[in-house]
């Protein structure tokens, strides 16, 4: 689904008259309001209603009015299509453009592609696999010095000791 950008996933039910629970994966979980449908495994489906439950979005989709109408969402991911996607501040990106780009060191050596991204609170921690190695930078402005999507590479200048 890469013309696609995921938002949440559907943890579980709510009630009996088709209401779903979906965890946020996205940093402003309000962000559901402005949104009149979603996809749901390439099923677009309009909205109906949206709130919020302590950490969770609960959402009632149109047409769905009954718990065993929506059972088979339950584990699936909630999508959007990138005309939906949020407009980003400069020099951030999305982890779905992260995941897959080649890191070099400042001085042209490949040290791995991008496998994952953990989210930490403070900041992002990309997790750099080659064939035989597994590094974790920390994406912060000291260390990433250069993203290029076009390019599909990260240069970084690590820190002391963070590459051995």
């Amino acid at each position: 689904m890469i013309d696609f950008i995921k938002v949440g996933k559907i943890v579980n039910t709510h009630g009996i008259k088709g209401e779903l629970k979906i965890l946020p994966l996205t940093d402003d979980m309000t962000r559901f309001e402005e949104l009149e449908y979603v996809y749901v495994e390439k099923q677009k489906i309009e909205i109906e209603d949206v709130w919020y439950k302590k950490n969770f979005v609960m959402l009632k989709f149109k047409g769905f009015d009954n718990i065993n109408d929506v059972l088979c969402f339950k584990g699936k991911y909630v999508y959007v299509d990138k005309e939906n996607a949020i407009e980003l501040p400069e020099d951030t990106y999305f982890i779905f453009q992260i995941i897959g780009l080649n890191v070099y060191l400042k001085n042209g050596k490949f040290l791995g592609e991008i496998k994952d991204v953990i989210q930490t609170g403070s900041n992002d921690v990309y997790v750099v696999k080659n064939d035989n190695r597994e590094y974790l930078i920390p994406a912060i402005k000291e260390v990433i010095k250069e993203i290029n999507l076009d390019d599909k590479k990260v240069i970084i200048d690590p820190l002391e000791g963070m590459i051995e």
